[in-house]
């Protein structure tokens, strides 16, 4: 058992380095052959944050655990808001009345209802995956095309200087990014496989789903960078950093890692998502509404009453 558990810990810290290491190459590597750094932000380091959830994913489909690949990009955004913002705000008040996020919260909301929607024809097929990829190529499409234009008033000095993409290094060495590449291409899958293959066991030993692993262990193991980056936005009083990251991160687990996920297998969807889980979610996602829409900051007392519903799920979820 203790091999097991083992498993899942080193599973766990070999996907959150070599995510690390993937994005810092990948940022280099695209600023080195041109690619601005705006444009960078918002594909390149969005896309590496995420790749932790998606090769889990795409490796519980191919197993034929389904649950665990749906389970973790649905436990992940029911944590991302819950446990992710109630946390820090224990920590420290987040002015998130001075945030501007209403378009990628009202988006966020979107892509929701049309997670939901595609879930109940009862799989994550190739046309369900073709759906979500496409949607989020028009969302990538809009944001590249305001970044271009938040780039040209920067250069005719109507705007604020672009600030650079998270683990951007103008001297980094090739060998360093080639290093980092080949570390987050060699270290994913096997974090991946490692943590599969010990939450599915995990599962048996304790009697439960696969289903719930995926929504608990699983969900919680890949929200913790999410969780670190929220922390520390609430510590530095940046709450844009903050409200930004958990929808952004919730936008890309809904559209990119299913979307992706189900073109290499289909994922078939336990009604249990959809009489219960799929539900929290949306309520999690809704219930921020006062934060984004009404002006409100997001205070201690807003901290604890987020992670006491997490608690309170996660407690309604195991038993």
């Amino acid at each position: 058992m203790l091999m097991i558990w083992g498993g899942v810990a080193v599973g766990l810290v070999i996907l959150l380095l070599a995510g690390d290491a993937l994005v810092k190459g990948a940022v280099n590597l695209s600023l080195r052959i041109g690619i601005p750094a705006l444009i960078v932000s918002l594909t390149v380091v969005a896309f590496g944050t995420s790749a932790p959830e998606l090769l889990i994913s795409i490796k519980a489909a191919l197993d034929n655990v389904p649950g665990i690949a749906l389970g973790n990009v649905v436990g992940s955004n029911t944590a991302n808001i819950l446990l992710v913002l109630g946390v820090p705000a224990l920590l420290a008040v987040m002015h998130t009345s001075q945030c501007n996020t209403r378009k990628s919260y009202v988006i966020m909301l979107l892509a929701s209802v049309l997670f939901i929607g595609l879930a109940f024809r009862g799989i994550f097929d190739f046309w369900a995956g073709l759906v979500l990829l496409a949607v989020l190529a028009v969302i990538l499409g809009d944001s590249i095309r305001e970044a271009l234009a938040h780039r040209r008033a920067v250069q005719n000095g109507e705007g604020d200087d672009e600030e650079e993409p998270e683990g951007a290094d103008p001297s980094m060495p090739w060998w360093k990014i080639i290093l980092f590449l080949l570390l987050g291409l060699i270290g994913l899958p096997l974090g991946a496989d490692l943590l599969v293959d010990s939450s599915v066991q995990i599962a048996k030993i304790f009697g439960v789903s696969d289903t719930v692993i995926g929504l608990t262990l699983v969900a919680l193991g890949t929200s913790l960078p999410e969780l670190a980056t929220t922390v520390m936005a609430a510590l530095r009083r940046q709450a844009d950093v903050a409200l930004g990251n958990v929808i952004g991160s919730n936008m890309f687990n809904l559209l990119a890692i299913i979307g992706v996920a189900s073109l290499i297998a289909p994922i078939p969807v336990d009604p249990e998502f959809l009489r219960f889980d799929l539900w929290v979610m949306l309520g999690a996602s809704i219930l921020i509404f006062p934060l984004v829409f009404l002006s409100r900051d997001l205070t201690r007392i807003w901290g604890v009453i987020l992670s006491a519903l997490y608690l309170g799920y996660i407690a309604l979820v195991i038993i």
